[in-house]
């Protein structure tokens, strides 16, 4: 004979008393019940950090990648320009991305040294004269002569710093190089070398900048110039080379005045227009 199944032994052995869920909760009380919310907090918490954060940002040395810029001087002969900056370096910062360019328009890296593209113009202009050398990085398939012509019409020019007679301008060539007659050098280098011209200055590789008595070109801004000139290379030219020679001459940056207006010269405006128009000159 088979004895009959005791239904409060059955219920014991399978009812939700000594369930898994139910014993939880006796043993843990009311903090088995805020798990779950802890839980989805946490997630929320994860999902928010993944959406604020871009790739490759790193919030607490965001400000380490930027050098500010501070005005600067090359020291000349009295001529009632601000001789109180720093005489190290000049760029332009760098916490703007790059646009993406083509690289195959100039050379990346150079072979690092530099040569005085020989020859010599008239006097441009008049006024106190500025002497300058003009140097081209080897191996970067560049023709000299026409990088040193383009900085002569671009200084030579009356709305440039020698306009209304404040001063003149010259280039010289090797000769004079060596003989240390001259005031200031301008150099086109390729952007791997930038650093070489402009230790410590914080380039990028992307910006041109001011170092010493050099106005250092980047060839890939001379190649390529800047989104904000939506392909006009010819007048961008002009900007950066008014702009490094400015600093060799003693100006600092300055900012767009207002929407819609020019920018000074002297504005980093291959960061950037914020709201002017594009200008290459001091005196436009």
């Amino acid at each position: 004979m088979v004895a009959a199944a005791d239904p409060d032994r059955v219920r014991r052995r399978v009812g939700p008393a000594d369930g898994p869920v139910r014993g939880f909760v006796r043993r843990y009380g009311w903090r088995a019940y805020a798990i779950p919310f802890l839980t989805v907090a946490t997630l929320v918490a994860l999902v928010d950090v993944a959406v604020d954060r871009p790739a490759g940002t790193d919030p607490a040395g965001a400000s380490s990648s930027a050098l500010a810029a501070t005005p600067s001087v090359l020291p000349l002969p009295d001529d009632g320009r601000p001789s109180d900056a720093p005489a190290q370096g000049d760029a332009e910062p760098t916490e703007v991305p790059p646009p993406a360019a083509d690289a195959a328009i100039y050379v990346e890296r150079g072979a690092g040294t530099v040569s005085v593209v020989d020859g010599g113009s008239p006097v441009y202009g008049t006024g106190p004269l500025r002497r300058f050398v003009v140097e081209v990085e080897d191996g970067i398939d560049v023709d000299g002569a026409g990088f040193a012509e383009a900085v002569e019409e671009t200084l030579g020019d009356p709305r440039s710093w020698g306009n209304g007679g404040q001063m003149s301008f010259q280039r010289v060539g090797a000769a004079e190089a060596d003989a240390g007659e001259y005031e200031f050098r301008v150099s086109l280098v390729s952007p791997g070398s930038m650093e070489t011209y402009c230790p410590g200055v914080g380039t990028g590789g992307y910006t041109s900048c001011r170092y010493g008595e050099r106005a250092v070109i980047n060839l890939a801004r001379w190649a390529t110039a800047v989104p904000d000139y939506k392909g006009d290379v010819a007048t961008y030219r002009r900007y950066v080379v008014n702009h490094e020679v400015g600093h060799a001459l003693g100006n600092g940056h300055e900012s767009c005045p207002g929407p819609g207006e020019l920018a000074p010269v002297m504005q980093q405006q291959t960061l950037g227009l914020d709201g002017c128009a594009k200008n290459a000159w001091p005196y436009p």
